[in-house]
């Protein structure tokens, strides 16, 4: 891509905190990307960076950007997980004898070998043959996106990355929003076709329009749709035209009719996400929509691959209007290609059920301060509480599920707004998985000065209470049952530590 045509127009070779910036990637109206290679030792070698700009805009313009900005930071500091593009470091340029890069805040982020929107580009108007674990990966980021209580608000496939590795993640998050209550608040924009019709009629208050989570499903509809037909769910040639056939649908007027290449249950999975109203779009948040995709990428077969073309260029594909080249390859989580974005948090050739990488990653993730609380801890206590079986039934120790949950304990650690009465058995993986992070974190700073392994102190708690962890000075020799437990733990702690 000319430099010349960038939004941002960076010099190559210019030195942005420990990056050397190479040829321009990507540009679109408000922000360029560059490749660039690592100054110095340190890995990855290379990176993404983003420039968001300042220069000759507008005050209003500048306090959208950095609006956006914060936004895009917020959640990368907040939120963990393989399926979210990983932010390597965030930069603010400082430099007074360049007025157009001086304050420019700039995001260096995974190089992505392209774009679900690109690879769409190139299938000449039909949809992706791996399309159905794009979807399912999708689903799973969202879905930990929306347990920890944000709203995407712009996911289409432009912001879905395709790696080199044949992975995949969910990107841009400069209109994201965290939620208050029922709904967060973005100020107005997005992109039209995966805009739900009721948010266009929300009102613009002076913290932005009303959002709930619900809108990112309408958008997985789409999206989903369009991956798999190559097609968009609404007719028309224009956005304002596909636009009026949603609300016509929505407010009744017209039904549903989605492309003919769309065949059952894909279907039904795109026409539940596409529910005209809240209320019954709710019923299918994003983790049951991770389940059926993940049935239904699995039914599809094995992935189809692609060779990469010899002079492809490996790049990050931020903005929905980059031009990239990519090599689609992919893999549901367990199959070799996929695996190595979890490689980092437990070893992915161990007995860990691949079903529950996402889970397990999420609640080892959730204060990542405290470093004992990591996903390798809550893969081995999930072994050892239940050999990871999700139907465990023990009423004689009043202990439930995959996390051995007593119902009155598991109850502190629901969500917010979940926590009102004592739930009822059965508890799902969706449930008792994070629950157990959530419960590490209030643990770990109880036992920060408690001697011996951090790890181990975590999980004796868990069997006992931070009280007995503490007054024992560490883990109590004195109880059978424990000891039995902790041994089982160290083992599994062994087996599923990633190699160093």
């Amino acid at each position: 891509m000319e430099q010349d045509t960038c939004t941002v127009r960076v010099p190559s070779g210019y030195v942005v905190g420990g990056w050397r910036v190479g040829e321009a990637l990507a540009s679109g109206s408000w922000s360029s990307v560059y490749r660039a290679v690592r100054v110095g030792a340190g890995e990855p070698r290379e990176a993404a960076l983003k420039f968001i700009p300042t220069g000759t805009l507008t005050s209003r313009q500048l306090s959208h950007l950095a609006d956006m900005a914060d936004r895009e930071v917020a959640v990368h500091r907040h939120v963990e997980h393989p399926g979210l593009i990983r932010v390597l470091d965030i930069i603010v340029i400082d430099d007074p004898a360049d007025p157009v890069l001086d304050g420019v805040t700039v995001l260096a982020l995974e190089l992505a070998a392209g774009s679900a929107a690109t690879a769409l580009e190139r299938a000449d108007g039909g949809g992706l043959p791996d399309a159905p674990r794009i979807v399912a990966d999708v689903c799973g980021a969202l879905a930990h996106l929306h347990r920890a209580g944000w709203v995407h608000g712009d996911l289409k496939p432009g912001n879905i990355l395709l790696m080199p590795d044949g992975s995949a993640r969910l990107a841009d998050f400069g209109l994201a929003a965290h939620i208050d209550g029922t709904h967060a608040y973005l100020p107005p924009g997005g992109t039209s076709d995966f805009v739900p019709p009721e948010r266009w009629s929300e009102p613009v208050r002076c913290h932005g329009a009303a959002v709930r989570q619900t809108a990112d499903i309408w958008a997985v509809g789409v999206a989903a749709c369009q991956l798999l037909t190559g097609r968009l769910p609404f007719p028309g040639v224009t956005a304002r035209a596909r636009a009026s056939a949603a609300t016509a649908y929505v407010s009744g007027q017209a039904a549903l009719n989605l492309p003919d290449g769309l065949g059952e249950p894909w279907r039904r999975f795109v026409a539940d996400c596409l529910a005209p109203d809240h209320a019954t779009r709710r019923r299918h948040d994003a983790a049951s929509l991770h389940r059926r995709a993940l049935e239904l990428a699995a039914a599809s077969g094995p992935p189809r691959r692609f060779r990469r073309r010899k002079h492809g260029v490996a790049v990050a594909s931020l903005l929905g209007t980059a031009g990239v080249v990519v090599a689609l390859v992919w893999a549901l989580p367990g199959h070799p290609a996929a695996a190595s974005k979890y490689n980092g948090y437990f070893r992915t050739d161990a007995d860990i059920p691949p079903a529950y990488y996402d889970l397990i990653v999420e609640a080892g993730t959730m204060c990542p301060e405290n470093k004992a609380v990591a996903p390798v801890l809550v893969a081995a206590m999930l072994k050892a509480e239940s050999g990871f079986d999700p139907n465990l039934s023990d009423p004689a120790a009043d202990e439930y599920g995959i996390a051995r949950w007593t119902p009155g304990v598991l109850k502190f650690y629901l969500p917010a707004g979940q926590r009102d009465q004592i739930p009822t058995p059965p508890f799902p993986p969706e449930t008792s998985i994070p629950a157990v992070g959530r419960y590490l974190c209030w643990m770990a700073p109880k036992l920060e000065e408690i001697p011996g392994s951090p790890e181990e102190n975590l999980a004796a708690a868990y069997r006992t209470s931070t009280d007995v962890v503490r007054n024992a000075g560490g883990v109590p020799t004195d109880r059978p049952k424990l000891t039995a437990y902790m041994g089982k733990l160290r083992t599994y702690l062994t087996q599923y530590r990633p190699a160093a």
